[in-house]
């Protein structure tokens, strides 16, 4: 049963994710961001001032003009539009930002403080510069200055990378190379026939894109997406950072782009005459071993489920991120309690439109994606139960179960 303090989604949508230095590669970060900002509440002719906060992915600070607390969100909502008394949260929290910005408002809204909220990120890994580390302090006069590519072996310094604990955690429950390329294949194969069959127009907003020395041109689709993907392709690539099975084909590239979603208590969407699109029944956050990753979205779902007081066979369709293939694979595997039927069932309803492996994952941004993508795909079946989950940097997850009517 609705009642009006239920929190829903009443619009949501995103920017076309770009390949890396590919359309979106010139795109100001702030520009970028504001995009599904703005259209978000375009989309339902909502007032801006009626945004009581908003709450917004951010995960790296040095592709902004300015690099030292360029306060990125309240930036962001300046260009979207948003009146200057708008209040604003930058987080980050890897990859899980923009669904524990979403989960944030809700607890906002819970708290009874606000009734409206945007939730999202944006990221640019185009637009990542290379550093020179301590030169303030080294009386440097001449000779050579050493750089440093950030994006190189994506990680942290003092942990693996990122590839390498989820390649070992992956083949310690069994599951190798061939069985991430697969799925990988899945992700693109998935992607096209929803592309296809029309299933991303309502959450990709087309953008004018100018790039030096092209002709502006509109961008409505996913750069990442490789039509003519095979296993001969995927089995040609190498293992990336001395892992043993994943590689730059069964991983998502490093992209661009922006998500929005804006919610509200039922009875403000009803005060303003918006039709709820979803309801949100529970969000959570998790936290397990830093090397830990790929398990980390099962933990999260289990919990999810427990709020709500569900089980599985009560989700009709799902996503995990594909931080790599091997994430998915991993907490589905773990979520079907390792028993190979269940495990079946569970991966036949999953990531049914592909996920970032094909899709792209502009990794603040990501986590809204996932709850926008399973809403719409909810509403084409006419209803039901999703569940989305995310896994981030030294492994955190969120995860996310919302409704249709």
């Amino acid at each position: 049963m609705s009642n009006e303090n239920d929190i829903v989604i009443v619009s949501a949508l995103r920017t076309p994710f770009g390949r890396y230095c590919g359309s979106l590669k010139e795109m100001d970060y702030f520009d970028l961001g504001a995009i599904p900002m703005r259209e978000v509440l375009n989309r339902v002719n909502l007032d801006p001032s009626v945004v009581d906060e908003v709450f917004w992915g951010v995960g790296d600070t040095s592709v902004c003009k300015d690099v030292f607390t360029p306060v990125a969100a309240r930036q962001t909502l300046l260009k979207a539009g948003l009146p200057p008394e708008t209040p604003s949260i930058s987080l980050d929290k890897a990859c899980v930002s923009a669904m524990s910005a979403v989960k944030l408002g809700c607890m906002a809204m819970k708290l009874g403080e606000i009734d409206v909220a945007i939730g999202g990120g944006a990221t640019s890994f185009s637009q990542e510069p290379l550093i020179v580390r301590n030169l303030r302090y080294q009386g440097f006069r001449m000779g050579n200055v050493n750089m440093e590519d950030p994006l190189l072996a994506l990680g942290y310094k003092d942990y693996n990378p990122v590839s390498v604990d989820s390649d070992d955690v992956a083949y310690s429950h069994g599951i190798e190379r061939e069985e991430m390329d697969e799925w990988a294949l899945r992700s693109h194969q998935n992607y096209g026939a929803a592309y296809d069959a029309g299933k991303f127009k309502e959450e990709i907003f087309p953008i004018e894109v100018k790039i030096s020395r092209q002709d502006p041109f509109t961008m409505e689709k996913d750069e990442q997406y490789r039509e003519n993907m095979s296993m001969e392709m995927l089995g040609r690539l190498k293992p990336i950072y001395g892992s043993k099975g994943i590689t730059a084909g069964n991983a998502p590239g490093l992209n661009d782009g922006a998500t929005a979603i804006l919610f509200m208590t039922r009875k403000k969407a009803d005060e303003l005459g918006l039709e709820p699109l979803a309801s949100i029944v529970s969000m959570t956050s998790i936290a397990t071993k830093p090397n830990n990753l790929p398990e980390g979205p099962a933990f999260a779902m289990q919990k999810a489920l427990e709020l709500a007081g569900l089980g599985l066979d009560d989700i009709d369709v799902m996503e995990v991120n594909e931080a790599f293939a091997a994430v998915t694979l991993v907490s589905t595997y773990l979520l079907g309690d390792k028993d190979k039927a269940k495990v079946e069932a569970i991966r036949k309803k999953t990531n049914i439109n592909g996920s970032a492996i094909a899709i792209g994952h502009p990794n603040t941004s990501s986590g809204a994606r996932v709850m926008m993508n399973l809403m719409y795909e909810l509403r084409r079946r006419g209803g039901g139960y999703a569940m989305g989950s995310i896994c981030g940097g030294l492994a955190q997850a969120d995860a996310a179960i919302i409704k249709v009517e």
